[in-house]
């Protein structure tokens, strides 16, 4: 019997190549899918046309795989996004989709912009199928924009505003807080005489002292009244309670006037520092204009003063919540209790100055009578703490303490004896000669009243403010010796105080007759009040140190402190400006209490007219330095000094 041997095995490689095409051929497929023709082109063509409202280059289904109109979803989206289709949001695609047979899923990530710098993100995911046409579909739903939406549902904004943060004192306590108020209004059903009771009113309100600015206007009052229903409340005019206390036997018992007592968050009274800090109210048009960004109507914002240049701090940033809405019985949107996003309001920060209470209401008072625009600044002498900036009439927010550019007139003789004195060109007890008249360069100059004393010692030149005498010695101080003494006090200074302030420019060089001019404070000398009061804590200092007006924050570049001055310089001028007070132009202070008073009196012309001049009185009691400024004020002994009276007699000694 033959043996026999298995058949050898052999590869059939037929059937091996068919294997290998099948597979590089469903890799090429599987290639296909996610390449050029895959999902992932039309997830991101439906991302762009999301963004841009053009969806035309994209196939949609609906959930049943029903096919959609491009512009049907347009619409929808922008229903669905409600008050955030203005500013669409920004979309990306994640990765790569996930494919599965015919279908696939894509994460996108959609990021909003809010208001206040805000964004909203988050992830959803996008269905896709592959229809007939060998095409890939997104399946539209508005679950795509959020996984909480349905159909009919709108994107809503909520704006939450924190609380607005305020002004501190010195001691750290607000200024402005809330204090009592009379909501002054009429009954229409109980006036008897619309025209008698507008007259009475507008007698009574313009009795108020100090003045209520702006004046109450009645112009309208008679035909809201005829407007209003009988038992309505038709306000007039809201006051603060000592503001109504003052008419209140005048307007209480008027027929149909009637009165809601209130509190409102206001500073301690209407002239408080008022320039100085600004004021707070809601939204006006040009602040929705300028910032639509930042304010919507209702929002509180600052104007003027610290108030408006710190508004961003003081306001801090208002809270954004995403709401869902959806139409009620009645058409209109309501919320369906979903919240989407939320981002909490931020409250504000303080802003802490020097201010002293007890120093301004002293500086307020002293200018409460002055009819004319007028100033008042104190400094604290120890520290360059400004205690107190007061402004009297004049437009709303000028802050003419700080902001003034006028001539100092023979308040800068103060100037001129300190670079006099430094020089060695007097002496307190020299003789300067005090003509009626001193002529440079065929310009005449001339004393207040036309006044000569002769040969005098130069304290007496000061003391009675002797101008001949101060152009006579104007040559000794070369041409840049005032300009030096001036900035040793400060005066011309980058001053950085937190808010704008005018430091003083000093007349340099010029002509023998511009030098002797300001040598009394004429020429092209200006300054501000806050400077003057500055320059003369100087002095009594014994150096230069920047005002300073804002604690926390505290300013980023505050001007260097100054060398010492000369002991003796400064010793002497000292003493001239406390005979100032005792035997000089402002003796009317002598007898203040509280201490020894120092000063030096100013009348400066301010055009070609003579007649025509402002009044200063700069000077310091205690650790206090102050510069009272009256506008076209005359003789400073009528106007200045007798500020400067009030002010000190006002203010507790320290």
């Amino acid at each position: 019997m033959p043996l026999s041997y298995p058949r050898p095995h052999r590869p059939n490689h037929r059937r091996g190549l068919a294997a290998l095409a099948a597979t590089l051929l469903s890799a090429g497929l599987l290639a296909a899918c996610s390449g050029e023709d895959g999902p992932q082109r039309t997830v991101d063509a439906f991302l762009s046309g999301w963004r841009s409202g053009d969806l035309q280059a994209v196939g949609l289904v609906d959930t049943t795989g029903g096919k959609l109109p491009a512009a049907e979803v347009t619409r929808e989206i922008k229903e669905l996004s409600g008050e955030l289709a203005a500013t669409p949001p920004t979309l990306t695609r994640r990765g790569e989709p996930k494919v599965t047979a015919d279908t696939a899923t894509a994460t996108i990530h959609v990021e909003w912009p809010l208001p206040g710098d805000t964004r909203w993100a988050y992830d959803r995911e996008v269905r896709l199928t592959h229809g007939d046409d060998d095409q890939w579909q997104v399946i539209w739903e508005p679950r795509v924009v959020h996984e909480q939406l349905t159909k009919g549902d709108r994107l809503a904004l909520r704006r939450d505003t924190g609380p607005r943060a305020g002004l501190l004192d010195a001691a750290g306590q607000p200024i402005v807080a809330p204090r009592p108020v009379v909501r002054v209004g009429v009954q229409p059903s109980e006036v008897t005489d619309v025209k008698k009771l507008v007259k009475d009113l507008d007698a009574a309100f313009k009795a108020i002292r100090p003045a209520l600015v702006p004046a109450v206007d009645l112009a309208d009052l008679p035909a809201r009244v005829a407007k209003a229903q009988p038992g309505d409340f038709v306000e007039v005019v809201t006051l603060r309670d000592e503001a109504y206390r003052q008419i209140k036997p005048r307007i209480y018992d008027l027929p149909g006037t009637k009165f809601i007592s209130d509190k409102l968050d206001l500073a301690p009274t209407r002239e408080f520092a008022r320039a100085l800090l600004g004021s707070v109210d809601p939204a006006q048009a040009d602040d929705l204009a300028a910032h639509p960004d930042r304010y919507v109507a209702g929002d509180l914002v600052g104007h003027g003063g610290l108030q408006g240049r710190y508004d961003e701090r003081l306001r801090g940033a208002p809270g954004v919540t995403v709401l869902v809405e959806r139409p009620a019985e009645d058409g209109k949107l309501a919320p369906t209790g979903a919240e989407l996003f939320r981002r909490e309001p931020q409250p504000g920060q303080p802003l802490k100055t020097t201010l002293d209470v007890a120093a301004q209401n002293a500086a307020d008072g002293a200018l409460r009578a002055e009819a004319r625009r007028s100033a008042l600044v104190a400094v604290r002498i120890s520290d360059g703490a400004v205690l107190a900036a007061a402004n009297g009439p004049g437009p709303a927010g000028e802050n003419l303490a700080f902001d003034a550019q006028v001539p100092p007139g023979s308040t800068f003789k103060m100037v001129s004896a300190l670079g006099l004195l430094d020089r060695g060109a007097v002496t307190l007890d020299g003789p300067v000669n005090c003509p009626k008249t001193f002529t440079v360069d065929g310009r005449s100059f001339k004393n207040s009243d036309n006044f000569a004393l002769g040969p005098v010692p130069f304290r007496t030149d000061f003391a009675k403010s002797c101008n001949t005498a101060f152009a006579a010695l104007a040559p000794k101080l070369g041409g840049d010796g005032l300009a030096a003494a001036g900035r040793s006090l400060g005066l011309e200074g980058q001053w950085d105080l937190g808010t704008d302030a005018f430091t003083g420019k000093v007349s340099a060089g010029g002509s023998p007759a511009e030098q002797a001019a300001a040598s009394f404070g004429q020429g092209t000398t200006l300054v501000s009040p806050l400077a003057m009061a500055g320059a003369t804590a100087a002095v009594a200092r014994g150096r230069f140190e920047q005002p300073k007006l804002l604690v926390d924050p505290a300013p980023a570049k505050p001007a260097a402190a100054g060398e010492p001055l000369k002991a003796e310089s400064v010793a002497a001028l000292r003493t001239m400006m406390r005979e100032v007070v005792t035997a000089g132009t402002g003796s009317a202070l002598k007898d203040v209490p509280g201490g020894e008073v120092y000063g030096k009196t100013g009348t400066a012309e301010y055009d070609d007219n003579p007649a025509h001049t402002h009044a200063w009185f700069v000077g310091w009691r205690g650790d206090v330095a102050f510069a009272v400024f009256v506008e076209k004020g005359g003789a400073s002994t009528a106007s200045a000094v007798p500020i400067a009276e009030r002010f000190l007699r006002a203010l507790p000694a320290r």
